[in-house]
């Protein structure tokens, strides 16, 4: 059976799936909210159910994880699809920013960062027992409730299942011409606490010691560790430090983003950081942190991926092109894990984490057929 009569599948119960699609998005599910995260999570697992899955709900202390496992008699290692159902959106949002469909868009919180993405697993499901499809591998279908915050209770979840699979697919958003995503930068966060000595500004200032002053050496320090034309980039985001003006500081902090291409890169700059030394007398600085997502690279398994991806997307009268992005997800552990993987798979459209996110509605079809495409040919 051709990918192209999944595409047919789909457009013709697309209003349907709308409908679904509105449900996911009007349920609201910010990263952290328990509650609503659970619920959601019930909602989808009797979703993968009816399509014939076996579904674990991982209890999780911020908000459980869902494990979808379909075609296990296929033997066969599988197939790891990946997304997740967290979004950055507070509770109420909805008030200010509601689904409405204008045109070929349509609008709402968490809509395009990545709902419709839930969408797509459903359909293709749905398309394959109709039309009597199946995938060459079992497919795991994995979906996190932290991915927005740094997938800090997912991670080793995740890594188990990637470890498993023969190869990740992410549907998380692709770029903003359609790309699909084969290198991300890692991602780190660095917090700088300096300690100095509080003097009276005026009558003493030669008794105490400006943890501010040291900060600012600190910082002019971590921007010389910057290499654009590699990609390493940091950016000092948050500076605190002082009490009043007439007493000099005896405490300063700063946090700091770290981004990486390699793995090499991300590992240097860890140690660059954990080097920094004191300038000023009678300080002293502590640095914590470091990368909490490695770099995606771009692999020969993830070029492999790529384009047997291209070719399949030829057939379907697809021109995919690839590229890399700053910001991190779930690929970057699928792929640091020695895991061919294919990033950007989800629905084309824009303005995540931004008020006017959105989809293309008739990319939704399209990337069914790709998904689909990708799972019964790899």
């Amino acid at each position: 059976m051709n990918p192209q009569a999944v595409r047919s599948f789909v457009a013709d119960r697309l209003e349907t799936y709308l409908k679904e699609l509105r449900g996911l998005v009007e349920h609201e599910s910010p990263s952290g909210d328990k509650g609503r995260l659970d619920a959601l999570a019930g909602i989808i697992a009797d979703r993968w159910r009816g399509l014939g899955g076996e579904v674990d709900q991982l209890a999780n202390p911020t908000g459980d994880h869902l494990v979808g496992r379909f075609f296990g008699g296929i033997l066969e290692k599988p197939a790891l699809v990946v997304g997740h159902f967290d979004t950055v959106w507070p509770v109420g949002t909805l008030a200010r920013l509601p689904w409405r469909r204008d045109g070929g868009k349509l609008y709402g919180p968490g809509v395009y960062d990545m709902k419709t993405s839930l969408i797509l697993v459903a359909a293709v499901l749905e398309a394959f027992a109709a039309l009597g499809m199946k995938p060459r591998r079992p497919v795991t279908v994995l979906f996190t409730s932290d991915e927005e915050v740094g997938s800090k209770t997912s991670r080793a979840l995740i890594e188990d299942l990637a470890r498993e699979s023969a190869h990740a697919l992410i549907l998380e958003p692709p770029l903003a011409d359609g790309s699909l995503k084969t290198a991300r930068k890692g991602v780190g966060r660095f917090s700088l606490t300096v300690e100095g000595k509080a003097a009276h500004a005026g009558v003493a200032p030669e008794q105490g010691a400006s943890a501010i002053v040291e900060l600012a050496h600190q910082i002019l320090k971590i921007q010389t560790f910057q290499d654009r034309a590699s990609g390493t980039t940091l950016n000092v985001g948050l500076v605190q430090g002082g009490t009043t003006p007439n007493v000099v500081p005896a405490r300063a902090s700063a946090e700091v983003d770290a981004r990486a291409v390699t793995l090499a890169g991300a590992a240097a700059l860890e140690k660059a950081m954990a080097r920094l030394s004191v300038v000023t007398p009678g300080t002293r600085v502590t640095v914590s942190g470091g990368f909490n997502r490695p770099p995606m690279e771009r692999g020969p398994g993830v070029v492999a991926l790529f384009e047997q991806a291209r070719k399949l997307g030829e057939g379907l009268g697809l021109a995919l092109t690839e590229g890399s992005t700053g910001g991190g997800s779930d690929g970057n552990f699928t792929a640091a894990a020695g895991v061919p993987t294919l990033d950007g798979l989800g629905v084309l459209g824009g303005g995540a984490h931004a008020d006017d996110e959105h989809i293309m509605v008739d990319a939704i079809p399209e990337r069914a057929a790709l998904l689909a495409a990708l799972l019964m040919e790899i």
